[in-house]
């Protein structure tokens, strides 16, 4: 963990997590293009022994979705979860849509505040 820049406290947070509980993962070190136009998805937390994706999302705008939705479809055997700092935030002002609302309904599992148990186990994947 020492010298690595997080983008936030929440991913800070998570990190101190992993490592205290001896959980060996990767932060923003694989690199995914995506289309239509080529961009690079750069994952939050890759968990090494079972292999999940966990994106750390205290906001979750507009092309964050997007960008997920086009990541799920064109790399539809990665394991891609969301912890959300609040789930029940609403993916924009008036909607009825909480954060958890869009997870569900795009097929990524999610949690809230913290990355659960079972997900750390080898073989949560599957």
């Amino acid at each position: 963990m020492r010298g690595t820049k997080f983008r936030s406290q929440f991913e800070i947070g998570l990190a101190k997590s992993l490592a205290s509980k001896n959980i060996p993962y990767e932060y923003e070190q694989m690199k995914l293009t995506y289309i239509p136009k080529p961009r690079t998805y750069t994952p939050d937390f890759v968990l090494t022994k079972n292999g999940i994706i966990i994106e750390a999302k205290g906001h979750l705008d507009k092309g964050d979705r997007v960008k997920m939705q086009l990541v799920k479809a064109q790399y539809p055997d990665l394991d891609i979860r969301f912890v959300f700092v609040r789930a029940t935030n609403k993916i924009y002002k008036g909607s009825k849509t909480t954060y958890a609302d869009w997870a569900n309904r795009y097929g990524f599992p999610w949690a809230e505040g913290t990355i659960p148990e079972e997900w750390l186990k080898d073989d949560a994947g599957t």
